[in-house]
């Protein structure tokens, strides 16, 4: 109790606590990591900025190689560049427009590989430009091999008979030349039908049967009316309402003839009926001289009026 009183009566300001000797440590100065600013995005231009600070607009794009226009212009591009009429064969051939340029290139070495000329290949697509898409494989070459090996036309004289008919290069041989080909040869009996193979591309059933027939009606015997086929095969070509029939009325009521001088002369169908058959026919009568056919329309006009003179002369009773 005593020692607790001793202890307060200590004064407060004569009792201090020892300073430390030790000083804090000063307060650690923070340390801050800077990155790099991001960069600023690119100022786009405005549409408002004037024409002399904006860029010039980009080309247009070419047209594409694909659209239906420009593999059209193409195809024609080709075919004008080989002299062919173009125009001609797109507007009488549609079909050219879905054909592909490769294929076009393809006929016309196909065409070249038979010995046709720059000059036989505009001829013959000019008159049947079907032949540009015609199958090449299926239809071309078979048709000409066929008329190499079946019709025997020889490969020097085939430009010519494709020059005359080129459609013969766009028929089908299973459906259209090997079944005119054995008609001809076993049912009118023309053994050689290289002679006529232009004949090939035309239908039995609506060009030969018919005109067979004609000749049938008018008092022909089949067997005479064959003959005069295989004699004259063009015969099957001609029209019968505007060639067949007028000459053959001609022939009857004007000049009074026989049908066997038809028989054996079936070549006058061939002859002009205004131009040649019927001014020789009334030079004759008004000579009073009588010509076989073939004297009377093969002569050239010269010779046939010195056959004339010379056969009114010896007919004449000498004085």
């Amino acid at each position: 109790m005593q020692e607790t009183l001793h202890l307060s009566s200590y004064s407060t300001s004569s009792f201090s606590l020892p300073k430390p000797s030790i000083s804090p440590p000063k307060a650690l100065k923070s340390t801050t990591i800077s990155f790099p600013p991001h960069p600023k995005p690119p100022t786009p231009i405005s549409p408002q900025l004037s024409s002399a600070t904006s860029l010039p607009p980009p080309p247009p794009p070419p047209p594409p190689t694909t659209s239906p226009n420009f593999q059209l212009q193409e195809k024609l591009l080709f075919l004008d560049s080989l002299g062919i009429d173009s125009f001609h064969c797109l507007t009488s051939h549609s079909l050219i427009i879905s054909s592909s340029l490769s294929d076009l290139k393809s006929i016309i070495d196909f065409l070249y590989s038979i010995n046709l000329t720059i000059l036989d290949i505009r001829r013959v697509l000019h008159m049947c430009p079907d032949i540009l898409t015609t199958p090449l494989s299926s239809i071309l070459r078979p048709a000409v091999t066929f008329l190499l090996r079946e019709a025997h036309v020889t490969g020097d004289n085939l430009p010519f008979v494709l020059r005359r008919r080129p459609r013969l290069l766009t028929k089908s041989v299973e459906q259209n030349l090997r079944p005119t080909l054995y008609f001809l040869q076993s049912t009118i009996g023309i053994e050689d039908v290289s002679k006529c193979a232009t004949l090939l591309s035309c239908s039995v059933e609506t060009k030969f049967i018919p005109r067979l027939d004609y000749f049938l009606r008018i008092g022909f015997s089949r067997r005479d009316a064959k003959v005069m086929f295989r004699r004259f095969p063009s015969l099957f070509c001609y029209s019968i309402e505007d060639n067949l029939e007028p000459k053959f009325d001609y022939f009857v009521v004007e000049m009074g003839r026989e049908l066997k001088e038809l028989t054996v002369f079936p070549q006058y169908f061939s002859f002009s009926l205004e131009k040649r058959i019927k001014p020789r026919h009334r030079m004759c009568v008004e000579k009073g001289v009588c010509l076989s056919l073939p004297v009377m329309l093969k002569s050239h006009e010269s010779r046939f009026r010195d056959r004339l003179d010379v056969c009114c002369s010896s007919s004449m009773p000498g004085t």
